[in-house]
């Protein structure tokens, strides 16, 4: 399913030596590697910025929100003009939108003028713009390298990903405690220089797109966005193992959301607290990752899937939620992303496997749909149940210490690091029952691969 050597499926028959496969692959995934960096540092400054203004847990988790929200709504359309359009021309403008993103905050700050709200609508518009990247690079992979590297490379992608997060939180909380929270544009123009470089590789490679499916009858664009929930849908123990993912983000976006709310707390606002514990959790990510790439994952991918929810909630989620302490975070924090990566890769190569690659933009974008639309609730929930329910009932005093003072302490952070604990042991629960459900468990078994010989 190559193009035919020497064309340049980003510039029509125009004949090119550009990289293609796995060395094009690899400078796209240079390329995103060096920009989220910046793109990590910008949102640890933000972070800063945020509850430094409030220091209310609400204000993490509406800013999350907004980040977020845009992409469950447009999901469905956007797979459908991925399919449609050039995939790497996509993924170029899903990047340059985030790079004026940024731009616009750089200028607010500049002047004196960011707000809270700013950070909503700028992180809305990066957000619907973004909603087109992560299928078009999903479905991109898929035509880039070999169905039998598809849980190495997303093993890449993890360690890309988790690797940005390593030294993005050092870098940024040293130049914050050396030029201080009022040069914190410095922090955004590197990561405007990053988004440079990221274009750069897009440019300078060759990303093939798969066959067009015709239709001897032309469908609209809202019934194409429906097509993607009717396989899902068609396909059943593909559905039933996205909502799983369903109730796994539930819980988790009530909690993770808020917490660097919880180390803040805790830690009196220690900005280098906060960051030692997104580089532990980014440590663990490319070490998860790197194991991925080298061992493939498990022969059962839907293994690596739902064992992958119970260690991930049990030895993260829940030693957070116990920690109250940073070597207990960082430790819970490294724990959950290692795990996390492969859970998350081999839940990639099942769908990668099964979904023929010319369907893969629509189909992706309503699994992504499935999986997290409860997100956004969980995320609207997190702050006010962390300021108004549990902070205060585990509060010296509180309604809750003398049941639950002993698992978590009191005090500020306390009722976050109670929200932690119920949340693991909920995980762990919806990972484990996974297992009794047969279209789960034998996912791999009934839906056959999209290239199997047919009989």
């Amino acid at each position: 399913m190559e193009d035919a050597p020497g064309t340049d499926v980003g510039t029509a028959g125009v004949s090119s030596h550009r990289p293609r496969g796995m060395a094009a692959f690899t400078i796209v995934w240079f390329g995103q590697v060096v920009s989220l960096v910046g793109t990590a540092m910008t949102g640890f400054a933000l972070t800063l910025w945020a509850y430094r203004t409030t220091g209310l847990a609400t204000a993490l988790s509406m800013v999350a929100f907004f980040n977020f929200a845009p992409m469950i709504v447009m999901s469905p359309i956007a797979g459908v003009l991925v399919d449609r359009w050039n995939r790497k021309w996509t993924m170029a403008l899903s990047d340059l939108a985030s790079a004026l993103a940024t731009l616009t905050i750089l200028l607010l700050f500049l002047t004196g003028h960011l707000q809270l709200w700013h950070l909503y609508v700028t992180g809305a518009l990066s957000a619907a713009f973004q909603t087109f990247q992560w299928p078009a690079y999903s479905a991109a992979i898929s035509m880039m390298v070999p169905k039998t590297q598809y849980q190495r490379a997303s093993g890449m992608i993890s360690m890309a990903e988790s690797g940005s997060g390593i030294a993005a939180p050092i870098l940024a909380g040293a130049l914050v405690g050396i030029l201080g929270f009022e040069r914190l544009w410095v922090i955004f123009a590197i990561d405007l220089a990053t988004f440079v470089i990221a274009l750069g590789a897009l440019v300078i490679v060759t990303i093939p797109n798969p066959p067009q499916v015709e239709s001897e009858h032309p469908e609209s664009l809202f019934r194409q966005s429906m097509f993607g929930f009717r396989y899902v849908w068609q396909h059943r123990p593909l559905f039933d193992l996205q909502m799983v993912f369903f109730a796994a983000n539930l819980i988790a976006s009530l909690c993770l959301t808020i917490f660097p709310a919880l180390v803040l707390a805790r830690t009196g606002n220690n900005a280098t607290a906060l960051g030692s514990t997104q580089s532990a959790a980014a440590i663990g990510g490319v070490v998860g990752g790197a194991l991925l790439t080298a061992w493939g994952g498990p022969r059962r991918k839907v293994n690596g899937v739902l064992m992958g929810m119970v260690l991930t909630s049990l030895l993260g989620v829940l030693v957070i939620g116990l920690g109250r302490s940073l070597p207990v975070w960082m430790a819970g924090s490294f724990l959950m992303m290692a795990v996390m990566t492969i859970l998350n890769g081999s839940n990639q190569a099942i769908w990668q496997s099964k979904v023929p690659p010319a369907l893969q933009g629509r189909v992706f974008s309503v699994r992504r749909m499935i999986a997290q639309v409860s997100a956004p609730i969980a995320m609207l929930a997190s702050g006010p149940l962390a300021d108004k329910v549990f902070g205060p009932a585990m509060m010296p005093g509180g309604g809750l210490v003398p049941l639950l003072g002993w698992v978590t302490g009191s005090g500020a952070g306390a009722g976050i690091s109670l929200m932690f604990v119920l949340a693991g042991l909920a995980g762990a629960l919806v990972g484990a029952g996974g297992y009794l459900v047969p279209s789960i468990r034998n996912v791999e078994k009934l839906i056959p691969d999209h290239d199997a010989p047919t009989a």
